[in-house]
């Protein structure tokens, strides 16, 4: 698939490993920055999401998407592992359910920007409705490149589990992230809770991106121990 992702938020925030670890299925290992496990609530815009080489899927358009996330190493590889992904569109959710097998839930959501502000709104409808966020940040100065922000955002694979219960990594390619510092404005957020993981205690990492074309390539199952 391509699509690019547009106007993204990173909100990070620091856990117990075996906390996150336990949410976690056989042979995917919790990866760690100085000691600590990471799970990230991470809302943009996508756009053009289609085939190479085709046009963007019809009836489908732009949609904001919230992810929540944490960072693994599963088969020799280091990827993302979701929890959740919550869009507006019926049809993204079928097509990513299917042939990603991700945790995709229909909800009635927003993401836009106005000057420096960046705002987003989620209610989930389905499967398990009215779990609910709210977020607003404001844009910053450019982002130092050091190896904290490297470990929370760049990250080019994703892991699932197939219906037969092995693990898939699809690989995930896009030039580097043009990062910048962004400032909480306001969080009103359930669906890190949702995840099955207590509620985030202090202020997250808080990071903003104008976007980067995305090539998400075909799922291939993992060989593992």
């Amino acid at each position: 698939m391509v699509q690019r992702w547009a106007d993204a938020v990173f909100l990070h925030w620091p856990y117990d490993p075996a906390t996150v670890q336990g949410l976690l299925p056989p042979n995917v290992e919790v990866d760690t920055f100085e000691g600590q496990a990471w799970v990230g609530l991470v809302p943009f815009h996508m756009e053009g999401l289609g085939f190479p080489g085709l046009a963007p899927l019809p009836l489908v358009g732009a949609f904001p998407e919230v992810n929540v996330r944490t960072y693994v190493r599963a088969g020799g590889r280091r990827a993302v592992w979701f929890f959740s992904l919550d869009v507006d569109r019926r049809l993204p959710v079928a097509v990513a359910r299917l042939a990603y097998h991700l945790p995709y839930h229909l909800a009635r959501a927003a993401h836009m920007r106005a000057g420096d502000v960046v705002t987003t709104r989620v209610q989930r409808r389905w499967p398990r409705g009215g779990v609910t966020s709210a977020v607003a940040v404001g844009i910053g100065v450019p982002a130092d490149d050091d190896e904290q922000t490297r470990f929370l955002t760049a990250r080019w694979g994703l892991v699932s589990v197939g219906r037969s219960g092995q693990l898939r990594h699809a690989a995930v390619d896009h030039e580097p992230w043009t990062l910048h510092r962004a400032q909480v404005l306001h969080l009103d957020d359930q669906l890190v809770a949702a995840a099955g993981l207590p509620s985030p205690a202090g202020n997250p990492i808080a990071l903003w991106s104008p976007g980067v074309d995305v090539r998400v390539g075909r799922p291939t199952t993992l060989r593992t121990p």
